[in-house]
């Protein structure tokens, strides 16, 4: 009676312990033949959700250069970051354009910059 009671728990603790799955067994392959675990399938999905989570800063971005930058300020910072997809531009090319001197165009660079970051650091509601 007892070794049956035994045998019978064994089974018992193996049924409930054959619905469990390792992080690292794999579950499927990729198109290579690679094996694929739950843990890569579990990184992916944190890169999709840092990738919207960039997605949604770029457009408050966009918003906020179009609703708080003056359009000399809006000029600069496209022209210096390669907005609209441009090649972005050092702050001499910058000026040689707008025939302005460098140290006004690091400037107004830099208080746009600074207008951007108050931006982005109110609280929302």
């Amino acid at each position: 009676m007892r070794i049956a009671n035994e045998v019978l728990m064994y089974f018992r603790a193996a049924k409930k312990s054959a619905q469990d799955i390792s992080m690292n067994e794999p579950i499927d392959t990729d198109k290579d033949g690679n094996a694929l675990t739950l843990m890569d399938v579990m990184s992916t999905e944190d890169n999709i959700v840092d990738n919207l989570d960039c997605k949604v800063k770029s457009e408050q971005l966009k918003r906020y250069i179009a609703q708080v930058l003056t359009p000399r300020e809006r000029l600069i910072i496209e022209l210096r970051y390669g907005l609209n997809n441009d090649h972005p531009l050092t702050q001499r090319e910058v000026a040689a354009r707008l025939k302005i001197s460098r140290s006004y165009v690091s400037r107004i660079e830099k208080k746009a910059l600074q207008l951007l970051k108050r931006q982005f650091d109110k609280p929302r509601r």
